[in-house]
């Protein structure tokens, strides 16, 4: 069954290029799907069109059963899917981490018990029990990615959205980073430069530039082609490079 399904998927700024062009994929519940390409390939465009803030055009999107470019249903898609942005900075804007993680909580209106019940798991998965009277902005960046992937997991999504999610981590913070992600069982899909998170991470990768899909496959069989990865501005992970 698809958790994600799209087809004839475009978006255009306001005076600008095609950002999205005919995009169509699928992606099975449960499956970690890894988005690479080039720097303005419109990997964010499309995140933020699967999440509903940006509302294209598309012969069919479906997240979750829901449509994001329906007004009505985008007020359900919170419930189910989340989104982790580049910047951690983005989405902490309290004065604690316990109110960043229960901001999404809250807005379900969610009684307090619940509300802390679901910040305290949360927190717990990601390994920041205690950290509930720490204030974000004063957090390590791998604290703050942290932070940011508890408020949504405490929202309890079915499908989450990763931008970048290894950008500005040290080494330490990288590797547990590495190791959460696997540890959640949802459908997720990971934009990154990190080739070798992708490798780490994801079974499927898709390669996208000039908004549209390029190719979509097992992630080794993708990343290891060298024509395609320099057509598309990318270098074969070094680790698939000692492997042939």
């Amino acid at each position: 069954m698809s958790a994600i399904e799209v087809q004839g998927l475009s978006f255009t700024y306001p005076g600008g290029p095609k950002a999205l062009n005919n995009v169509a994929f699928s992606v099975a519940e449960g499956e970690s799907v890894g988005l690479v390409g080039p720097n303005g390939a419109g990997k964010t465009t499309l995140f933020l069109c699967l999440s509903g803030v940006l509302r294209g055009q598309a012969e069919t999107i479906d997240v979750a059963g829901l449509n994001p470019f329906d007004k009505k249903e985008r007020r359900q898609l919170p419930r189910h899917l989340g989104i982790v942005f580049q910047n951690s900075d983005d989405q902490l804007f309290n004065a604690t981490v316990f109110d960043d993680v229960a901001f999404g909580p809250l807005n379900l209106g969610l009684p307090p018990d619940e509300v802390r019940r679901r910040v305290a798991e949360a927190l717990k998965c990601v390994d920041l029990t205690g950290f509930d009277d720490r204030v974000p902005f004063h957090l390590s960046g791998g604290e703050k990615r942290r932070v940011a992937l508890a408020g949504v997991l405490a929202m309890r999504p079915k499908i989450l959205l990763l931008d970048e999610p290894s950008l500005n981590l040290d080494p330490r913070s990288r590797r547990e980073l590495i190791a959460l992600v696997n540890s959640l069982p949802v459908t997720k899909i990971i934009a990154s430069h990190d080739l070798e998170l992708i490798r780490q991470t994801c079974q499927r990768t898709m390669v996208l530039d000039a908004g549209s899909i390029q190719a979509d496959g097992p992630t080794d069989d993708v990343l290891a082609d060298e024509e395609l990865m320099e057509t598309h501005g990318l270098e074969v992970p070094h680790s698939l490079r000692l492997k042939g």
